[in-house]
């Protein structure tokens, strides 16, 4: 730590070389964590994520009634049982429901809440609460849950569920797998077919697992549906490794000179590695394969070298979904490949943990890459050869997606840089600085 509080983030002196599994899945574990929640008997998890987001997930089902017995692997993750409240339902909790900074844990526990006549007041951190809730309540009062305040947008909001939940189909006005998920688990109690429809595809975790505990789902491109009153039932589920982590330790393999890296069963869901085709069309030598499967999700092992020539390319918005999470570090190595990158449709980012999208452009500003926002595209004109001044200091913003891009400017350049707030990585990857060392022989 430096003395004004931010961490000093000091250059790799070795290439990237070697295996490397890391943590398991996100999306993946707070799904295991809060169906298992749902379902009828003890389900066994094991790979689950052991982060902040997801001990909220873990919290949050306790408060409503769950049993969850949770340790901690030899690997880091959690391993336990969690046994669900099942037909019985959630019960009322004596206080508000603390999600934190998790985004996922608050929009699903919406849909999870929805069939049950309790009141649950949920709420979280300053920036979970800023963090633009609509989109979940409107297709949700759609199907006679209730709201208050009716028309907020933020957190906190207190929720009253309806034991007569009406079966809708709902267009959803963006792309997005918390929204999409909500929507299927009220449906999943309520009388009928419900039936989701998007604008463009999103990661399809719930329709993959919620087969798993019983509940037949439907599954399209840019289409879901339940058919509801169903019965959810425990299951085994085993979460593999989280592709938007592993994003983090490939980047540093292309940027490294001399790195060759491979990343052992991470999940291969092509909703999750968006970041491999778009790095594939910069020129990275990278590639992914399966080696086999986590109940429907397919997973296996993503190679990766250093490479020289990198070059822009056009990330069309059709694909934004599948790289929600790894925009800020995509745009990093951008920054180092010649010409213009521009990824196209991606102005939801500006609602995330953080303004992500202003904060790419000022984080690379600092480095001396000219990027820029048109509407909701942004632009990066990439330099091989730029020069990072040392000391170079960055904000992190809390984000901790933030927090690990800009960390690999000083660990693959040549000078120290400073990240502030640098302990919220801990949200999705708390071991992130000490894996990329150990793969450089650091450690």
């Amino acid at each position: 730590m430096s003395s004004d509080g931010a961490t000093t983030i000091k250059p790799l002196t070795s290439p990237l070389d070697g295996v490397a599994q890391v943590p398991g899945d996100k999306s993946l574990s707070h799904r295991a964590v809060l169906f298992a929640a749902m379902a009828e008997g003890t389900s066994h998890l094991e790979g689950v994520l052991d982060s902040e987001d997801v001990r909220s997930s873990i919290e949050a089902v306790r408060a409503l009634g769950a049993t969850v017995d949770m340790r901690t692997s030899d690997d880091g993750t959690l391993a336990g049982l969690v046994t669900g409240w099942g037909d019985r339902g959630p019960v009322q909790p004596d206080h508000p429901i603390d999600c934190g900074n998790s985004g996922t844990t608050a929009r699903l526990l919406m849909g999870m809440l929805a069939p049950w006549p309790i009141s649950v007041t949920l709420t979280g951190d300053e920036s979970l609460c800023r963090r633009p809730m609509r989109r979940n309540t409107a297709p949700l009062m759609k199907m006679g849950v209730q709201f208050q305040p009716s028309e907020a947008d933020h957190l906190p909001i207190t929720e009253t569920g309806n034991a007569h939940l009406k079966a809708i189909t709902y267009d959803a006005p963006m792309a997005s797998a918390q929204l999409k998920t909500a929507v299927l688990l009220a449906g999943v109690y309520a009388d009928g077919k419900t039936v989701l429809n998007e604008p463009a595809p999103s990661r399809n975790h719930t329709e993959l697992m919620l087969p798993l505990f019983g509940v037949p789902t439907t599954a399209g491109t840019r289409v879901a549906s339940v058919t509801g009153p169903a019965h959810m039932k425990a299951c085994d589920i085993h979460v593999p490794g989280d592709p938007s982590s592993a994003a983090f330790l490939c980047s540093a393999a292309l940027l490294k000179r001399g790195s060759h890296i491979t990343v052992e069963h991470v999940s291969l869901n092509p909703a999750r590695i968006g970041f491999v085709r778009t790095l594939e069309r910069m020129g990275a030598d990278i590639t992914e394969r399966r080696t086999g499967a986590e109940g429907k999700e397919p997973c296996g092992t993503i190679e990766v070298s250093w490479t020289q020539a990198l070059h822009g390319c056009e990330v069309p918005s059709q694909h934004f979904a599948s790289i929600v999470d790894e925009v800020p570090v995509l745009a990093l190595v951008a920054a180092h490949a010649k010409g213009l990158t521009v990824f196209r449709g991606i102005g939801e980012l500006r609602v995330k943990e953080s303004n992500r999208l202003q904060a790419i452009i000022d984080g690379l500003e600092k480095i001396g890459i000219d990027a820029w926002e048109e509407s909701d595209n942004l632009f990066v004109e990439g330099n091989p050869s730029l020069v990072v001044d040392p000391g170079t200091v960055f904000d992190s913003r809390g984000d901790h997606r933030l927090a690990m891009t800009w960390a690999l400017v000083g660990l693959c350049g040549n000078t120290p840089v400073e990240v502030e707030g640098f302990d919220c990585v801990s949200v999705s990857y708390p071991d992130f600085l000490s894996d990329i060392q150990s793969l450089a022989g650091q450690q």
